[in-house]
């Protein structure tokens, strides 16, 4: 799959991501603060809830990615994160589908 494809792919699901948060009622309005943000953990897991996370690190820098048309990142496996911290929601399990559709784009990207 050519690199344009494979952007356009990912930013199909970079949106069906967003949107199954604002579905899921964990769409944040306010960011979380500077120093919450600076956390060196995986997934700010000291600092952030995984959905501030996808919101407020994953997603801009999915879009950054994207719209520079620079290079994806060569793995994705934030499904099994996303499996374990994700609330018991209405619309949860479009979450995780949409998290695991581009988990598997990436994984697919990699291997082409």
């Amino acid at each position: 799959m050519s690199r344009s494809a494979t952007l356009h792919r990912a930013a199909d699901r970079v949106l069906q991501i967003e949107l199954a948060m604002r579905r899921t009622q964990l769409w944040h309005e306010q960011p979380p603060t500077p120093a919450a943000m600076a956390s060196r953990m995986p997934f700010c897991a000291d600092t952030l809830m995984f959905s501030q996370w996808l919101q407020f690190v994953f997603l801009p820098r999915m879009h950054m990615l994207i719209e520079a048309n620079q290079p994806l990142p060569e793995s994705s496996n934030i499904g099994p994160m996303a499996e374990h911290c994700l609330p018991a929601t209405a619309g949860r399990q479009q979450l995780l589908d949409a998290i695991r559709a581009f988990d598997d784009l990436i994984a697919a990207d990699t291997a082409s």
